[in-house]
């Protein structure tokens, strides 16, 4: 199935991720992890507005009660500026160092936010009430979640196991349970990195290596895909007025290193164009509006 594919900003993110479309300003926040950057794309205009470089980013999101919710290598921020910031989290959770990889926002406001690059990686969930608590424990390198349409199934990545897992979610009390495998990717496509969920409840995995977005039913069988003009395909979101346009980041990670990491699938060249800019797909399939944390400002 082809699609035509639009390359919308050229930015050599180092690990381009994180896109979160936003409603109310119908544009799309997306991140640089590694090159402690993250802007904001405004579709109308194309321009592509640098709103942060320092410290390392997973993610930005807009908060219910004024600014960004923020999640870096050392917490979550409430941020308005790189002068005007508080943090909400820092250090650790129960003693798990709060260094995040990846994140997303719950129905209640909650930010969930998994770690990343560490000897044992977690998820955690920070609540609107200040308090946080860690969903799961002992991974390899935390990544893509989301939420079903009817918020009955969460679902989350463990990247090197090559995993993709469902969980049931009480909509009621936020309770999260029930882990179990909802797709294993194959050795050969590349690993599971980023992914949303659209209106229909199927999900969307970008396949790190694949240059590729990958959409699973709800029984976790590949339905369809979308190549993607760079290896290195990092996360994906619906956006766009009609929320029908899909929104995809790449990485320029190890461009130009000829030596292995042990991650890439068998065969994988070397010198492919691997990534480091934001794209988008217009599709006849529509996402879902994503949720926005709720913090006191």
């Amino acid at each position: 199935m082809g699609y035509e594919v639009e390359k919308l900003a050229a930015e050599n993110a180092v690990v381009g991720e994180g896109p979160v479309w936003d409603v109310e300003s119908q544009s799309l926040y997306w991140i640089d992890i590694q090159g402690g950057k993250f802007w904001n794309y405004d579709p109308s205009t194309g321009e592509n507005k640098l709103l942060h470089q320092g410290y390392n980013v997973a993610g930005a999101t807009r908060n219910k009660q004024g600014g960004l919710t923020v999640g870096t290598w050392e917490g979550v921020q409430l941020w308005h500026s790189d002068d005007d910031f508080t943090w909400l989290h820092r250090g650790e959770v129960e003693g798990r160092p709060i260094k995040l990889n990846d994140v997303t926002v719950g129905p209640d406001g909650s930010f969930y936010g998994g770690s990343g690059h560490l000897d044992s990686c977690t998820l955690f969930r920070f609540k609107p009430d200040g308090t946080a608590e860690i969903i799961d424990d002992g991974l390899d390198l935390c990544n893509g979640m989301g939420f079903s349409p009817d918020l009955k199934t969460f679902y989350s990545t463990d990247s090197p196991k090559h995993e993709i897992y469902k969980w049931d979610h009480n909509p009621a009390t936020g309770a999260i349970t029930n882990k179990r495998v909802f797709t294993t990717i194959p050795d050969d496509w590349g690993i599971p990195d980023g992914m949303t969920v659209d209106g229909e409840g199927y999900v969307w995995s970008a396949i790190w290596y694949g240059g590729a977005v990958v959409r699973f039913d709800p029984d976790g069988k590949e339905e369809r895909r979308v190549e993607i003009p760079a290896a290195q395909t990092s996360s994906a979101m619906f956006g766009g007025k009609d929320l029908n346009e899909l929104y995809v980041t790449t990485a320029a990670f190890g461009t130009g290193d000829p030596t292995p990491t042990g991650w890439e699938p068998p065969e994988f060249d070397m010198n492919t164009y691997r990534g480091g800019d934001l794209y988008r797909v217009k599709l006849d399939i529509q996402g879902k509006a994503e949720f926005i944390t709720d913090f006191a400002v």
